[in-house]
């Protein structure tokens, strides 16, 4: 009768090459043997670059920090939190933050990444050691550490071979492959795809696929943290071929945000580079980053739930519900700026009506479409973002400096141009670049509506049924004060005053990138795959996600060897 079988812990790679396991002393009447699984020395290295916020911070050492920052050198700056009952108290927290505290804390300039975060990931093979080495503990546990035990479990584990010695895919394997297949596949939201054949398995089987994670900070621009994603690249490959190791390439998974990191990265250094994978990227920017810069975070959806209000509520603790939150954060973090619309985003986005009532009588209105943003005469999206005086303004420089870090008149107005002027400039230096072996999938859901467009609305009352509405009228408006709710009262002609608020989300999307700018890869990817059933930040604790992923990253591996 076979002993029984133990897996140990992976092997630690020593600087010769060699492999070390620590396990304990056992009786010797403990019969039960070891088992280590050893990799190929073909290495293709996989990398996880997560979204907006989902890299942890901490506070600078190596800057001087303005008389009372809140934090000490070190301290972490943003850490979100893995669970329910820890999230309640990171948003309680938030909630006591003045807008002063929170451009101290959430300054570009004093934040870094903060490798130091959690690592209880599942019942993971790695060492702590080896987790913390490949950057696991510089990102969100609680949204990334699905997807990357599932990876760091799976990857690897392509064959097994019976007491016959004869081979078999393994379940995780069969499972994909039957995708093609099923009800999984309509949730994948292609009618067919090209199937993923054994002859494919064995070919991807050939190397090994060690896990790794780079955060950046996502308050800088993309373009930074490209380089500081190719400066991870080039470290990795160089700690494989130094201990006896073939690597050459790496593949790049992305989400969100970091999917415009990767593909700046791809586009610096592509040849080192042999695929990336797109999860829920806003490749066109999302109408949302409008709403929460120019009126708070939102705290409610059409289709949600009171649970779901009371999460987003909780968020919108944390992420400010109030323009006077979140403007000092995002009005001068390029990074922040680049999630806006682009140029290439479809156009007009930005809608403003007056709902008035029919002469008629009664409850009946009809509504006037009077403005409507980027247009002809206005084609350029970041004149918009420039426009500080107008009413529907994205920024109220009045509320951007709230710690009185700029002491010269006008400076606070620079910095931010500044920062819409970088987000222009990487925007059009990236414009729909994509690497030759791209995949991607985005949320197409409509029980998860996002912004597709923003549409200020306002009610006329009858006794404004003199003053006419027209876009000139509209567009010259002075703006009397604002909301909590980010609402807008504005005065027209001076004779007539409206309050303004944005309409709920409209568009099918995953609560958050709507699908006009997910779908932005059609065409310049190998497949782009319209999904549903999740939410933007749990797309990849998402089972049907993770086949997917691990589908796109067999086809990627079948370009080896195609280029030299």
């Amino acid at each position: 009768m076979t002993d029984p079988l133990r897996r140990l812990k992976d092997p630690v790679i020593n600087e010769d090459g060699s492999l070390h396991v620590r396990t304990v002393l056992t009786p010797t009447s403990l019969k039960t043997r070891g088992l280590v699984y050893k990799g190929s020395n073909k290495v293709v290295p996989v990398i996880f670059i997560p979204g907006t916020m989902g890299t942890n911070l901490r506070v600078r050492r190596d800057v001087a920090l303005p008389s009372g920052y809140p934090l000490r050198p070190g301290e972490p700056a943003w850490r979100p939190p893995n669970s329910d009952s820890a999230a309640l108290l990171y948003a309680a927290d938030w909630k006591k933050r003045s807008p002063k505290m929170r451009q101290l804390i959430l300054h570009p300039d004093y934040v870094e990444v903060d490798d130091s975060g959690d690592l209880d990931i599942g019942s993971c093979y790695l060492e702590k050691s080896v987790m913390r080495e490949r950057g696991w503990g510089e990102i969100f546990n609680g949204s990334y550490g699905t997807l990357l035990f599932e990876l760091q479990s799976h990857l690897e584990m392509t064959f097994q071979f019976d007491a016959l010695n004869k081979r078999h895919i393994r379940s995780r394997w069969k499972e994909v492959m039957q995708a093609m297949e099923g009800d999984t596949l309509k949730r994948w939201g292609a009618r067919s795809v090209a199937p993923l054949t054994e002859s494919e398995l064995e070919k991807y089987a050939e190397y090994q696929y060690p896990i790794y994670a780079c955060g950046y900070n996502w308050l800088r621009s993309c373009g930074e943290s490209a380089i500081r994603l190719e400066k991870r690249i080039d470290d990795i490959i160089k700690w494989w071929n130094a201990r006896k190791h073939e690597c050459n390439k790496v593949i790049l998974v992305t989400h969100s945000m970091g999917g415009l990191v990767a593909r700046a990265c791809a586009k610096r250094i592509p040849d080192k580079i042999l695929g990336v994978i797109h999860g829920v990227m806003p490749a066109l920017g999302a109408p949302l980053a409008y709403r929460r810069l120019a009126c708070g975070t939102e705290c409610d959806s059409p289709v949600n739930g009171k649970l779901d209000n009371f999460k987003a509520g909780k968020f919108a603790d944390i992420a400010g519900r109030r323009p006077e939150d979140t403007t000092p954060v995002m009005a001068v973090s390029a990074g922040a700026l680049e999630l806006l619309p682009n140029q290439l985003h479809p156009t007009p986005w930005l809608h403003v009506s007056v709902m008035q009532k029919q002469p008629s009588g009664g409850r009946r209105t009809a509504a006037n479409d009077c403005l409507h943003l980027p247009n002809e005469s206005q084609p350029n999206p970041y004149d918009l973002y420039r426009d500080m005086s107008s009413w529907y303004r994205l920024i109220n420089p009045g509320l951007a400096d709230p710690a009185k870090l700029y002491k010269k008149e006008g400076e606070a107005a620079k910095k931010i141009n500044e920062a819409i002027s970088a987000a222009e400039k990487f925007h059009h230096w990236l414009s729909d670049y994509y690497h030759p072996t791209s995949f991607a999938y985005y949320g197409a859901d409509k029980n998860h509506p996002s912004y597709g467009q923003i549409r200020w609305v306002a009610q006329a009352s009858g006794a404004d049924a003199s003053v006419p509405v027209t876009a000139a009228n509209i567009r010259s408006a002075k703006c009397l004060n604002h909301g909590p709710d980010g609402s807008r009262k504005v005065e027209v002609e001076g004779r007539m005053v409206l309050t303004f608020s944005v309409e709920q989300q409209e568009s099918t999307g995953d609560d958050t990138v709507p699908d006009q700018s997910g779908a932005g890869p059609k065409g310049k990817v190998k497949a782009l795959f319209a999904t549903h059933g999740y939410r933007h930040q749990e797309s990849y604790k998402h089972r049907d996600s993770i086949l997917l992923t691990c589908y796109c990253i067999v086809k990627a591996v079948q370009e080896l060897g195609k280029n030299g």
